[in-house]
């Protein structure tokens, strides 16, 4: 039986908040398919999604023809500042926590996640530029600033944009092993040497 895991797409979403994860995943999944996982993407009415910084991306399910999934993840960037206040994305976000074993953020996806009351009382992070708003979103939320992802179980944040990428991997240490994501993490060769 195949489990699958869901990258979320929304007008807006920073590219890489989204695509680096799906690097990790898809590598994953379709290089190791014996360990049981799928990964797709969805929007709330599928079709083509143009992105933070004029990528479009074609989303592979609509909300209503999704799988059920094992796992969510919810990018950030611009267009999540409309989503902190829409109340229709905040009731899915709301009904996919209730159906959904392990929600996840990159970015300021973990804004949504607050506003939505899925961070109540939980350790978590965001982008560096938004950790205020995220204490000023829940109050009772422990903000981590220095960690690049906060597994706090059934949810996982991760800070700004590329530490997407780590979480992604770490995702794959989970729910496979360890030895598992070093593949991966080699098969796409990360291995962070900024030249600055």
């Amino acid at each position: 039986m195949v489990r699958h895991l869901g990258v979320l797409l929304f007008p807006e979403v920073e590219e890489l908040d989204a695509i680096g994860p799906w690097e990790v995943l898809s590598y994953w999944t379709r290089n190791f398919p014996g360990d049981g996982y799928a990964v797709s993407t969805l929007a709330r009415d599928g079709g083509r999604v143009e992105c933070a910084k004029g990528l479009t991306v074609v989303a592979q399910h609509s909300f209503a023809a999704a799988p059920e999934y094992e796992v969510l993840l919810h990018p950030g960037g611009r267009g999540t500042r409309p989503l902190l206040t829409d109340e229709q994305h905040l009731d899915w976000v709301r009904v996919q926590r209730a159906s959904v074993p392990l929600m996840t953020s990159v970015c300021t996806g973990s804004l949504v996640y607050a506003a939505a009351g899925l961070l109540r009382g939980r350790p978590a992070t965001t982008h560096r530029a938004s950790l205020a708003r995220l204490g000023e979103l829940d109050p009772t939320v422990e903000v981590r600033p220095d960690d690049r992802f906060v597994d706090d179980g059934d949810v996982v944040t991760s800070a700004g944009i590329s530490a997407g990428i780590d979480m992604a991997l770490h995702l794959v240490a989970r729910l496979s092993s360890p030895e598992r994501a070093a593949e991966v993490r080699g098969g796409i060769q990360y291995d962070p040497a900024p030249p600055v």
